[in-house]
């Protein structure tokens, strides 16, 4: 789903530029409301682990590969705004370090993932909270539903975009049925991977689920030596913690890391989904070099490194390291904003 420089003619880029900006705007304030002293770390590393598993392409289709997209697992684990922020970063690093995604795209790739992802994703995924038993169970299963449809809605809003601005003359109508065929088995792996490290955390720490904050574990009564569900929903409780959060921090990066660094050089080789399409339309040759095709980094390899395994592990590892870094920073700067209005705001004395 990374646009590359070529495929949208300049004027549709530079308006889903300002769309963008507008856009990461709008949740940097409102990412205010959704961090905390706690989960200001979590969303960094958040962010990070999007980076580590899109170098993670799964066979999709024969000579067809998908990897996460990220918006569902994003909205769901730190909130919708901060989510849409931690997808920009990584479709950030991704355009100025590693020359995957176009750098005058970037708008389009926000606009595409970080923004009708993340969105299309928490609106699906809300909806069907409020109708489910507020269980650990029903989460999960939310999550999995909200990843499955966020995918190919992603994949219509480039369709959209490419018919407004596409530099090349193509069906519009085999674009989109192709987009979505790709994109809906492409949803499967982005839900099993969402639902699996959603269920995974809220195994653990659900008290930093932004989705499950409504989780309650009803209260246990001893009827007769044996524990009991009391009655009353009121009587609902928050459901404890498991571990602590410097052990999920902890946890998370090794795996992100890991990820990355090793695993990946098992990833699929086969074309993304827009890339197949983009080759079976004919408009793959309308593509142009990236700016940074140059860079150490680019195409997730260190320059002057010959071994592959060892070049592409090395640049991985960098890659976390650099979204983490950026992630991090930018979640503590808007935490701390929202610590300093705060006092602004509170009163410094009282008189009668």
């Amino acid at each position: 789903m990374h646009v590359p420089d070529g495929f949208i003619d300049a004027p549709t880029s530079a308006v889903t530029g300002v769309v963008a900006a507008a856009a990461v705007a709008v949740s940097l304030r409102g990412a205010r409301r959704e961090l905390d002293e706690r989960t200001a770390p979590l969303a960094g590393l958040v962010a990070a682990f999007i980076f580590a598993v899109q170098m993670l392409n799964f066979p999709v289709a024969a000579g067809t590969s998908g990897h996460l997209l990220g918006g569902a697992l994003a909205a769901i684990l730190v909130g919708p705004c901060t989510g849409a922020l931690c997808i920009s970063v990584v479709l950030l690093m991704q355009g100025i370090l590693f020359a995957d995604g176009g750098l005058t795209a970037l708008g389009v790739n926000i606009t595409n993932m970080a923004i009708v992802g993340v969105v299309v994703a928490y609106v699906v995924f809300r909806g069907l909270v409020k109708v489910l038993p507020k269980t650990r169970r029903s989460i999960t299963a939310a999550s999995f539903v909200a990843s499955i449809v966020s995918v190919p809605a992603a994949a219509l809003a480039f369709t959209l975009l490419f018919w407004i601005g596409g530099t090349t003359d193509v069906s519009i109508g085999k674009v989109a049925t192709a987009m979505v065929g790709v994109h809906l088995l492409i949803g499967i792996g982005e839900a099993a991977i969402t639902a699996l490290t959603i269920g995974a955390v809220i195994a653990v720490r659900p008290d930093l689920v932004y989705g499950a904050r409504d989780l309650r574990q009803p209260l246990k009564l001893r009827v007769g030596g044996e524990l009991v569900d009391a009655p009353a929903p009121e009587a609902a409780q928050p459901v404890a913690a498991r571990t602590s959060r410097r052990t999920l921090w902890i946890s998370g990066l090794a795996t992100s890391l890991v990820l990355a660094g090793f695993v990946s050089f098992y990833a699929s080789a086969s074309p993304d989904g827009l890339e197949k399409v983009a080759e079976d339309k004919g408009f793959a040759e309308s593509a142009e070099e990236h700016a940074g095709a140059d860079s150490l980094l680019a195409d997730y390899g260190v320059k002057g490194i010959d071994n592959i395994r060892l070049s592409g592990g090395l640049a991985g590892t960098i890659g976390v390291g650099a979204t983490l870094l950026a992630g991090t920073g930018v979640f503590w700067a808007v935490r701390r904003r929202r610590t300093d209005e705060a006092a602004d705001v509170s009163p410094t004395s009282t008189s009668v």
